[in-house]
Formats: structure tokens, C-alpha cells, sequence
């Protein structure tokens, strides 16, 4: 890293699977600005969400620790305020905060060390989302079906193009507003948008980017469900059922629609990235592209998220600027908590002693000299889909998942990408099973968890109906700005209004 601190600038996307984008070897998708970061920076080919859902997995990235050690047990799960972030963390050490978009806080703290945020969110703050393991195969009402897959297309309008726009212009303004102020602090600005999770629906500008008759269709063809591991079985009983008699048509016109999603976003991260270089600010900044999780898109017959599959668990991390190496790979397995000491390192070097509690991921600047085969990606699940805890190792080569209620699954990452051969049954692999086995029973105490993750559920389920009862007060995050600050406007005089004309010649 160089000695001067750097800007950085979060680029997260919602449900994308890194074997969706061209950088990661995708012949077809077309995302030339997500290509250019990859172009000039460093790519990691095995990184993993620590969780294959919206918010967990978004607090696992913001607080370097796994979510079974937070509390993150679903969509509904609340970060105590006490828990630092990687917000706090650089606001002490001299750097603005800002949030611009999703992040799925829930309940009344909706900044968790940000010093501002400058929309408001997409997705509900209160409990609503909570899963129920009390009686777990039950299909909640606000749980995905199959409709965005039937339903799937052209759309010239919809609510997340709405909130995307907004995302990219306010982090945009930001941008611009910071290049123009006295305040010469470097900036921590997360620019987090919602494609391209569906539905799956996109403007017809980009779906025509695409030849319908070119959309690759599932490299593991559907799978019929009394074939399937038990979990993808469950997953199919939750939002399938069979009940929308999805077509081959219909998986293709999907990933049509989530491709097009995919350059949609792709364009709004081209005009943060813009915003940088018109500011001149491009060259100290780090930019650091990434996702909370994936989506299976049809794969295997399994769509959206919610499953250790790569296409729904291994997401893109992609890094650039100052100090990154360009035109690199990094093979090394890694998550969404080593973000946090990532940016930790890069504020305040590597011998930084202020963590209150030492973080569950490790800084990636040392894989820039050199890649580690000796690193290991966790991720959990222990939210709806399950009746107990789920876990995942990917260590080397192979990656093992474990739940009490399901056999175990071992896969060879290397020989089979597409996880088709389940080698957990085979004596060739008892030992390599017994070992990964050990590790669970070291790394976790599932039984005292599903227990914890019961009473969290309860808790919050009675909360919710006691607060939606009477009076409703929301804890959705209102931005708010200060009129008299804008513009001409206020008590400052005009000429010195002017004076923060960007960058004028």
C-alpha cells in the first residue's frame, strides 16, 4: 500500500453470482465498467458470502465477524448497536462514512457507524422477516415463490431501477460535493444497489443487448425434486411446488432478464466510477467491487439464494487503485469478513491493536505479495429452508457442508465445478470427512446455537406483533439534508458560493 491514505469506494450489488460476470469467465454478460475495475486491479476467484442472504451476509461484511458470534440469524435479525462496524472503525481513524443505498439495518440504529447516509433503504427495518424454526417447513407468506421466474422480462419501470438511480446519482452528488470542500479528510463511501436481485425484469435497452437465442441455459439441468440433496429438496417445497409449470422458455427469458439486470447495474456503477474522474479523485481512491451473495438462476432447478451452491454462495470481490496489483488473481478462499481488516489495514497499517474483539476475517493486502492455499471461506445458514444450524467449509480444494438433520456433503472444487459428485459417501473420502467433521464440532456448538437462534425467534415475533399493534412507529431510516445548505442558499455570501465550481479552468 502506498504511504498516503487512500479515498475508498464500495461498489456492492445484490444477489450476483460471480460466475455471472465476464471477469470470472462468463462468455455472454456484457458489464464493461465492472470489467475495467477488473482491468486495472485484482480479481479473488473463491470468495464466498458468509451467509447466502440479504442482511446477514451484509452484517457479516460490515462487522468482520461470521453471524452466528452477532446474532445474524435472517432477514429480520437486529445488529446491536455495541458490535463496531467498519464504520466506525475508519471514522475514527479520519475518514468520512458515508452509506448510499441498501445495507438491511433492522430495527431503530440505522447508521451503525456511518456518519451519514444519504437515501433511505429498500427492504423493511422491523421483524417482520423472521424465520420460525418452531415450525420450519411451513412456507412463510412474504417468502419468494416462482412468480418472478413465470413473469420474468421487459420491464421499462421498476421499484429497484428507482431506488438504483437514486443510489448512483446520490453517491454521484456526494462524490462531487466532497471534491469541492475545504474538508480534505479521505472518504469511506458505499455506493450498495439492488440488481440485479430479482425479479427478473429489465428495460428493453438492455435486455436487447442480448440474442434470446444465444442465453446459455443451466450447465446442471434441472433436477427433479425426489432426486435432490435434501436442503435443494426443501428449498424446491418452499418456492416451487411446481405450481407455475416453469418451461425451458421460461428459465431462458430469467437469465435473459438477469443479464440485462446485470448491465443495468453495471451502467449505474459506471456513473459513480465517472463521478471519480471528473472529480480527479480516481487515482486515490480504491475501489472495491463486490456482492452480498449470488443466485442460482436456474441451476439444478434452484433459484435465488439460500443454498451453499457457488451459484449461490460464491460472489465476486474485485479491487483497484492505488496499491492493488493490476491484472492480478488471487485464488486464495475468502469471504465478506475480511473486509473489514482489509479496510482496517488500509487506514491504519497492519499493526493496528484497536479491535475490542478481533475480527473473524484477516486482512487480504498480505495475498497481494502472496496467495495462501491455507485460508478457509465459512459460510452459515440458520435462517428459513432449515430446522438447525447449516455451516459450510471451503478449505483447499474441497468444500464440506454440514446440518444435524441432512447427511453431510463434500465436494471437489478443482475436478468438479459444477458439484455434481458428492464424494461425502465415498471411503475413498471417510478420513477427509471425519476431519471436516471435527472442524464443525470445533468451530461451533450447534446444538446451544439452534437454541439461541429459537429464542432470538420467539423474541422477535412477539415484538413485531406488539409493535404493529396500536400506534406503528417505523424505524425506516428518513434521509434528511439541510435546505439552507444548498445551493445559494443560507447565510453564506454568493461569491463564495461560487468558489465551489468543480474543478473549473
Amino acid at each position: 500500500m502506498s504511504k498516503a491514505r487512500p479515498n475508498i469506494l464500495i461498489l456492492m450489488v445484490d444477489q450476483l453470482s460471480a460466475r455471472a460476470l465476464a471477469a470470472y469467465g462468463h462468455p455472454l454478460v456484457k458489464s464493461p465498467h465492472i470489467d475495467g475495475i477488473a482491468e486495472r486491479g485484482t480479481v479473488f476467484e473463491n470468495f464466498y458470502s458468509n451467509f447466502p442472504l440479504c442482511a446477514p451476509a451484509r452484517l457479516a461484511f460490515m462487522t468482520g465477524r461470521l453471524c452466528s458470534t452477532i446474532g445474524a440469524w435472517d432477514n429480520a435479525a437486529q445488529l446491536p448497536s455495541d458490535i463496531p462496524t467498519f464504520a466506525h472503525y475508519l471514522r475514527l481513524l479520519g475518514y468520512r462514512t458515508c452509506l448510499s443505498g441498501k445495507m438491511h439495518f433492522i430495527g431503530p440504529d440505522q447508521l451503525h457507524g456511518f456518519e451519514e447516509r444519504v437515501t433511505t433503504d429498500i427492504c423493511p427495518s422491523d421483524f417482520n422477516w423472521t424465520a420460525d424454526w418452531d415450525d420450519p417447513w411451513r412456507t412463510m407468506d412474504w417468502f419468494h415463490d416462482m412468480k418472478n421466474v413465470k413473469n420474468s422480462g421487459i420491464a421499462e419501470r421498476s421499484l429497484q431501477q428507482d431506488y438504483d438511480e437514486e443510489v448512483a446519482y446520490s453517491a454521484s452528488r456526494r462524490i462531487f460535493d466532497w471534491a469541492r470542500d475545504p474538508d480534505k479528510r479521505p472518504f469511506l463511501l458505499v455506493s450498495s444497489f439492488t440488481h440485479p436481485h430479482d425479479p427478473y425484469v429489465t428495460p428493453k435497452r438492455f435486455y436487447d443487448l442480448y440474442r434470446h437465442d444465444e442465453i446459455d441455459l443451466p450447465r446442471v439441468p434441472f433436477i427433479a425434486p425426489d432426486k435432490r440433496d435434501p436442503h435443494s429438496r426443501r428449498l424446491w417445497e418452499q418456492y416451487d411446488r411446481g405450481e407455475f409449470d416453469i418451461s425451458e422458455e421460461d428459465v431462458r427469458t430469467a437469465r435473459h432478464a438477469y443479464y440485462g439486470s446485470i448491465s443495468y447495474v453495471d451502467e449505474r456503477i459506471g456513473e459513480v466510477i465517472d463521478a471519480l474522474r471528473r472529480s480527479k479523485l480516481l487515482d486515490d481512491t480504491i475501489v472495491i467491487f463486490c456482492a452480498d451473495h449470488g443466485d442460482m438462476i436456474g441451476e439444478r432447478g434452484l433459484w435465488y439464494k439460500m443454498s451453499f451452491y457457488d451459484w449461490s454462495a460464491r460472489v465476486p470481490l474485485i479491487m483497484a487503485g492505488p496499491g492493488i496489483t493490476r491484472a492480478h488473481r488471487i485464488k486464495a478462499n475468502c469471504s465478506l469478513v475480511d473486509i473489514l481488516p482489509t479496510l482496517v489495514e488500509i487506514a491504519a497499517g497492519d499493526d493496528w491493536q484497536g479491535y475490542p474483539d478481533p475480527p473473524d476475517g484477516a486482512s487480504l493486502l498480505p495475498l497481494f505479495k502472496a496467495d495462501d492455499d491455507q485460508r478457509v471461506a465459512v459460510s452459515e445458514l440458520l435462517s428459513e429452508g432449515v430446522a438447525a444450524p447449516y455451516v459450510m467449509l471451503r478449505k483447499g480444494r474441497y468444500k464440506f457442508t454440514f446440518v444435524d438433520h441432512d447427511p453431510p456433503q463434500l465436494f471437489d472444487m478443482v475436478a468438479d465445478p459444477d458439484e455434481i459428485n458428492d464424494l461425502a459417501a465415498a471411503p475413498a473420502h471417510s478420513r477427509l470427512v471425519e476431519e471436516f467433521r471435527s472442524e464443525v464440532t470445533r468451530r461451533w456448538d450447534l446444538h446451544r446455537l439452534k437454541a439461541e437462534i429459537v429464542r432470538s425467534q420467539r423474541r422477535r415475533r412477539l415484538v413485531y406483533q406488539a409493535l404493529k399493534t396500536g400506534e406503528v412507529t417505523p424505524w425506516d431510516y428518513q434521509p434528511w439534508e439541510d435546505a439552507s445548505k444548498r445551493y445559494y442558499r443560507g447565510s453564506k455570501p454568493y461569491h463564495e458560493a461560487e468558489k465551489r465550481d468543480l474543478l473549473r479552468d
